[in-house]
C-alpha cells in the first residue's frame, strides 16, 4: 500500500521499526515525536516536533502534514514506577492520565481531519487495559480509556474512517525505562524479562516487530471490514 502516513510517537523503540516496516511498504512516512526525540528518528524521513498532551503542538505539527494521510498511528505513552493505586499521589496519577488518555484524544481531535477518506487511525492500548495486575492502576485506567476511546471514535467517524487499537503486552524497549525521550536508554528495566518471558505461553518477550505486523494490518486493506476492534498482541498471556 502506498500513501502518506503520519506515526506520532515514530522515534521510540517501536515507532522507528513500524517506520522501516511502512517505508518498505511503500508508504510516505511522516513523523511526529517529542522534541527531545526527534533526533532519533530515520534519515531521510520529515520529523515534526509536538508533545501530544499540548494541543497547541499538535496544531502547529498539523501544518506540517499533508491532507490526505491514508494513515495516522498514534504510539504515544509512557508508564511510571508501578506502585499501588492509593499509594499514587495525585500528580503522578495526573501526569500518566493526561500523558496517555489525554494525549490520546488530543492527537484525534487535532490530527483527525488531515486523514483522507478510508484512512486508517490506529490508536496503542495495552492488555494491562483489560487484565489488571497490582501496580499499575494510572497506567492500565488511562489504557482502558483508550480502548473506549478507540470504540467512540470508530463510531462517530464511520463510514470514512476506520479507528482500531493495538493492545500489546510488555514489549523488550527503552518503553521499560520509561520511554524514548523520557529516560535512559540504558537504565535498569521495569521487570525481570526471563521471569516475564516464563509465565507467556509462546515463551518469550515481545519484540517491536511482533506489534508492527498487526499495526500495518490494521492500516492496510486486508482489514477494512474492521473498526472499533482492540487486537491484543501478548504471546498468548491474556486470552479475552
Amino acid at each position: 500500500m502506498s500513501g502518506n502516513l503520519a506515526i506520532l510517537g515514530g522515534c521510540g523503540g517501536i515507532g522507528r521499526v513500524l517506520v522501516a516496516e511502512a517505508l518498505r511498504a511503500s508508504y510516505r512516512v511522516h513523523v511526529i515525536d517529542l522534541p527531545q526525540s526527534i533526533e532519533a528518528h530515520p534519515p531521510d524521513v520529515p520529523a515534526l516536533p509536538a508533545d501530544a498532551t499540548s494541543q497547541v503542538d499538535l496544531e502547529r505539527a498539523a501544518k506540517g502534514l499533508p491532507p490526505d494521510l491514508v494513515g495516522l498511528v498514534n504510539l504515544s505513552g509512557f508508564m511510571s514506577d508501578s506502585r499501588p493505586v492509593t499509594e499514587t499521589d495525585p500528580d503522578t496519577w495526573d501526569e500518566v492520565l493526561t500523558g496517555n488518555l489525554t494525549a490520546s484524544y488530543n492527537v484525534a481531535r487535532v490530527l483527525h481531519p488531515r486523514l483522507g477518506k478510508n484512512a486508517s487511525l490506529v490508536m496503542t492500548g495495552s492488555g494491562l487495559g483489560h487484565f489488571a495486575r497490582p501496580g499499575y492502576g494510572p497506567y492500565a485506567i488511562a489504557k482502558a480509556g483508550i480502548a473506549a476511546l478507540t470504540r467512540q471514535l470508530a463510531l462517530e467517524l464511520a463510514p470514512d474512517i476506520r479507528v482500531n487499537a493495538v493492545a500489546p503486552s510488555a514489549v523488550d524497549t527503552a518503553f521499560l525505562r520509561g520511554g524514548t525521550g523520557r529516560s535512559d536508554e540504558n537504565a535498569e528495566m521495569r521487570l525481570d524479562l526471563d521471569a516475564y518471558a516464563r509465565a507467556i505461553p509462546l515463551g518469550r518477550i515481545a519484540d517491536p516487530q511482533d506489534v508492527t505486523g498487526p499495526i500495518l494490518f490494521l492500516l492496510s486493506g486486508a482489514s477494512r471490514y474492521m473498526t472499533g476492534q482492540v487486537l491484543h498482541v501478548n504471546g498468548g498471556a491474556y486470552m479475552p
